[in-house]
């Protein structure tokens, strides 16, 4: 067994053993759902910094995003200007709902759109968007988990290769089980302190070895540096970069994980203040992206060594290639573990945030309507350990492509729930019902053109006055959902407005 291999195990022990401890932080009555499901709503400043930035940049953020610099080039570095966009949007935007949700006792997204509109249905829809995205994700943080696996030498398709990684997701479900959203959070200060080490040791390591940032880029095919110069006629990948950052940004914290992150903070100017500092992690998200110019540089992918790595998973094997090639066994030991670490923080937060909404969303509504709250709370429990088995058997039993697919056409359907949860925030024009059939549009013609482009990619070219215009099929079909959301809301009040069912007041959104 090598160093790095003893360090990596050594490291994800210690972690996986803490998300047990984690129950005896902060304790609470875990037979209430937000005492489980949100931590009690008591995290401050810095832990919410450490729990939201861990669950959105995550081990599958780390492989894939230099893997498409490697592969693509300079459209990678879309995520960068997102995650700048994501945050404005925090800062306006989800204090209102921290708000509402804590005087209402909202422990989800949907909750607070049934409170806001007396509609059962309305939230159903909300809700199984954000599962249905949800479980695609939690795969893909097991693909960036046995991606550096697979860097030690552990590969394979029999049960002993995939044994490290089916316990580790064991281990996770349990702690999970007994200490509720506690435990990534705790596990995020130390999954994010490693993966801050260990960005800032490549960065000033590797670019060394290499001869400097000056001649890595000039290894770079020109062509992979710069987006293409439109073709007349059309906006080229200038409008398709815009809007995929764009849409990508709106997406971002409707996501069930990030949503949870969100509630779980003790206050309204504690998201307000973390939508300052976390701009932090689009710097290491640009330094993240680096590595994949670096890869190439490298010339990693003609090295013999590494040739079955990059036969099984493809470019998603550049980082863990570039790490074994630049640094000491020892260091790559840490670096792979803070990458693994990066798997089980957001597998374990997107396992709860489904379960909360599958528990008070659906089951409690449309099952078991008189629950009481310890069996809410054990639901809950069961219900985060079917969503880490599901993923895993996903992952085990399906091609990967299934996952890349619908990870892809998630974040065309997490941006149709938009406006039922963010213009509802400031504005009581719509009508639930008209949302609804707004979402059903979006849904539906966003599924259309990802097939159109038959799952392949999420930037249509759709054809405007004359022109070409490459669009993030999310947006444009968000634009649909509006107006047909914005139409039907004054004929759906004039028959029978839901106004009178909102158990909100102008005060909580203050």
């Amino acid at each position: 067994m090598s160093i790095a291999t003893i360090i990596f195990a050594t490291l994800v022990i210690l972690v996986l053993a803490l998300g047990f401890v984690a129950g005896r932080w902060r304790r609470g009555d875990m037979t209430h759902l937000h005492e489980w499901g949100l931590g009690g709503r008591q995290f401050g400043v810095v832990i919410s910094w450490f729990l939201i930035g861990g669950d959105i940049y995550t081990a599958y953020t780390f492989i894939a995003v230099p893997a498409l610099m490697f592969g693509a080039g300079a459209i990678a570095f879309f995520a960068v200007p997102y995650t700048i966009v994501a945050y404005p949007i925090l800062y306006v935007i989800f204090p209102k709902l921290w708000r509402v949700s804590a005087r209402h006792g909202f422990v989800t997204g949907p909750e607070f759109v049934r409170g806001r509109y007396g509609n059962r249905y309305l939230a159903l829809a909300v809700g199984l968007t954000g599962i249905i995205a949800t479980m695609p994700y939690i795969a893909l943080q097991l693909v960036g988990m046995q991606t550096v696996i697979g860097g030690l030498g552990i590969t394979g398709a029999g049960f002993g290769a995939h044994l490290p990684l089916i316990i580790a997701f064991l281990v996770l479900a349990a702690f999970t089980f007994t200490s509720g959203l506690r435990a990534p959070a705790m596990i995020a200060i130390v999954k994010d302190l490693l993966i801050y080490l260990t960005i800032i040791v490549a960065i000033i390591v590797i670019p060394a070895q290499l001869g400097g940032f000056g001649a890595i880029f000039a290894k770079i095919a020109p062509a992979k540096l710069l987006l293409p110069h439109p073709p007349a006629g059309s906006s080229g990948l200038y409008s398709g970069y815009a809007t995929l950052a764009l849409g990508s940004a709106m997406a971002l914290f409707l996501y069930p994980h990030a949503t949870t992150g969100i509630l779980s903070a003790s206050s309204s100017e504690t998201v307000r203040r973390n939508a300052v500092i976390l701009p932090a992690y689009s710097l290491m998200l640009g330094l993240i992206t680096l590595l994949g110019a670096m890869a190439v540089a490298a010339g990693v992918a003609g090295m013999p060594q590494f040739a079955a790595g990059f036969k099984e998973f493809g470019t998603n094997f550049a980082v863990p290639a570039l790490l074994l090639h630049t640094l000491p066994p020892w260091f790559v030991g840490v670096a792979f573990a803070a990458i693994a670490i990066g798997a089980l923080v957001p597998a374990a937060i997107m396992s709860i945030a489904a379960a909360n909404i599958f528990t008070r969303d659906i089951w409690r509504q449309f099952i078991h309507p008189r629950i009481s709250p310890a069996q809410e709370s054990m639901v809950a429990k069961l219900f985060s350990i079917v969503m880490i088995i599901g993923a895993l058997l996903f992952i085990f039993a399906l091609p990967l492509t299934y996952a890349i697919q619908l990870q892809l056409l998630g974040g065309m359907w997490m941006i149709q729930i938009f406006p039922a949860i963010v213009f509802s925030l400031f504005t009581r024009f719509y009508n639930g019902w008209a949302l609804l059939a707004g979402w059903a549009c979006g849904i539906t013609m966003a599924t259309h053109y990802a097939l159109l482009n038959h799952l392949a990619g999420a930037i249509f070219p759709f054809h405007l006055f004359g022109m070409v215009f490459p669009c993030y099929i999310a947006i444009a079909t968000f634009v649909v959902n509006v107006v047909v959301a914005t139409v039907l809301s004054p004929v759906f009040h004039a028959f029978a407005s839901d106004r009178i069912h909102d158990v909100t007041v102008e005060a909580d959104y203050g």
